[in-house]
Parts: C-alpha cells; structure tokens; sequence
C-alpha cells in the first residue's frame, strides 16, 4: 500500500487526499494545525511544514510528497521561499516525488493559449515567486537530486475554490450586481478542483510526467457573463447584473484593502481572453477534463449550502 504525504488540506489538499483513499493508498496529511478529511486511511498530523527536517522525517518510506499549500495571498514572497525550501529537502533526502500543485501566474500577461511551452515570463512579484520555485525544483530533478512534477490550473471551480467565481456567484445567485474589474465577455478558462487532484496524483505516480509541468485538463473556455447566467439558472436566481469596474477605482481600492490591493498584479487575467491549452496531460497521461456543467452544478450546490 503506497503512502502519500499531503501538505495542505485546502480544496485540493482534500480532494487529493481523498481520491488517494479511492485508489487504496494511504495518506498522510500534514498542516499547522492538523486539520485535514476525515478517513480511517488518513493520519493527520500537525506540523509547520516549512521545517525541513520534521518534514523529511514526515515523508520517510512515502512514494510522494504533494504540495498542496496555498499561504495568504499578501504573504506570498514571505512564505512561499522557505516552505519551498523544505519540500524541496524533504523530496531530496526522503526520496519521495514532489508533486506541486502551481498556477498560471508565472506566465505573466501573454496573447494566445497558453501551454506548457509557455515563456514563463512574468514581472508581477507572485509569478516571480512561484517560477522561484519551479526553477529551483526543476534544477534538483536535473542534477539528479529529486524527481518533481507540477500542474497547473487556471481559476478553480468546485467545492470550497476561492477564485473569481466565488466573488461572484454568491453575489449572483442572492440577485445582487456585481462590480468587478472583469470583461465579462472574454473567453476565460475554469479548472474544476477535482480535476486538479486527477491530474497531481497522475503525474505523481506516472515517470513520465516527472522533470516537467503538467495544465490540468480544463473544460472549454466560457466568458465570465456566461457562467454566471448558467450558474443562475442551475439555482433559479435571477439574470446575472454584472458591471465592469474600471481599473483606476481597483487601484484606488488598493490603497486601503489588502485583497484588491494584490489583484492589481493579476487584474490583466481578466481583461482578456484567458485560455489553457492542456491537452498534453489528456493525451499522456489519460486525464480527461470534466464537463464545465457538472462542475458549475457542484459549485452552485456547495454554495447554496
């Protein structure tokens, strides 16, 4: 029976862990406070995973060690170099595979689909962290000192996501309008939460995706606009009122609001066409994305609960 080591028991931490459980391996979850799903194959074990040597003795004799940590958005250049650091120890010495969930950012603003292949080109200070990272971990793969993979995704949906569709459709589906700095008619890409789990345990457990990053295999591409209206017929709530904020007001809002003050750096993701390519994780390694109505179902029905 194969163990897991999962840092985080965020969505994705919880989904992994419990797709994990499905596949019949054990898994062991691993948070500052110990939180994590409840399963009798689960252990959870509260650690600060940033400490380098709790960690390796935490992944000892596991096939993987899952990075599925997510600090505070505004902490990011803080907290992210050291628990990086770690995992990154923890794989070379334990010899487990580090498998990180990333994102889109390091990609910075770009024009077309973005795959793989992508310049990961970014200036913003959070696309400047996580290519940090990936650079760091992907110099130990080649060195011979580590086996790592990462997959990315772009905006989740899901069950407890909490990106732009969640400061949204609660407002949508209460009736209310929404003012954000969006063009709600670009074509924007949406990764379901479970979808990511598939995909990091795939590349996790697959030789073949190690040494490389993987995009999570992500429904069609659909505006903003549309996903609200579906989202609001799924709920029988009322047609979507959505107002484009214009860029000055999100500035200005940043000067006393910590949240829209660290979305000025990623507000160019919504105001244009925002688009994954991820067929290569389909092709290799059998991912195949989840039809964006049964994901948007499960959003709405998380939400109205």
């Amino acid at each position: 029976m194969a163990l897991h080591v999962i840092v985080g028991a965020g969505p994705v931490g919880t989904a992994t862990a419990r797709l994990l459980t499905q596949r019949g391996d054990r898994v062991r979850v691993v948070t500052r406070r110990g939180a994590g799903p409840e399963h009798p194959a689960i252990e959870r074990v509260a650690a600060d995973a940033a400490d380098a040597d709790r960690l390796t003795a935490l992944a000892e004799g596991a096939d993987a060690l899952h990075n599925c940590a997510n600090p505070a958005y505004h902490r990011w250049p803080t907290d992210w170099p050291p628990l990086a650091a770690a995992l990154l120890t923890a794989a070379e010495r334990s010899g487990a595979v580090l498998a990180t969930v990333g994102n889109l950012y390091g990609y910075g603003p770009v024009d077309g689909p973005m795959t793989e292949d992508t310049p990961l080109a970014a200036r913003g200070v959070k696309g400047r962290v996580r290519n940090r990272m990936w650079a760091d971990a992907l110099a130990a793969h080649r060195a011979g000192r580590a086996r790592v993979t990462e997959v990315r995704g772009s905006d989740y949906l899901g069950a407890g996501a909490t990106s732009l569709p969640m400061l949204v459709l609660p407002r949508v589906l209460a009736g209310q309008r929404v003012f954000l700095p969006v063009d709600w008619d670009a074509p924007h890409s949406w990764t379901y939460i479970d979808d990511v789990a598939r995909t990091l345990v795939a590349a996790a457990t697959d030789p073949r995706a190690w040494g490389r990053a993987w995009h999570v295999p992500s429904a069609p591409a659909v505006p903003m606009r549309e996903l609200a209206t579906r989202a609001a017929a799924l709920a029988g709530a009322p047609a979507p009122k959505l107002t484009r904020m214009p860029y000055p007001v999100l500035w200005l809002g940043g000067l006393v609001n910590p949240l829209a003050r660290e979305l000025r750096e990623t507000a160019y993701q919504f105001d244009r066409p925002y688009l994954l390519e991820s067929r290569a994780a389909t092709d290799v390694l059998g991912v195949e994305p989840t039809p964006l109505d049964r994901s948007l179902a499960e959003t709405v029905a998380a939400l109205r609960r």
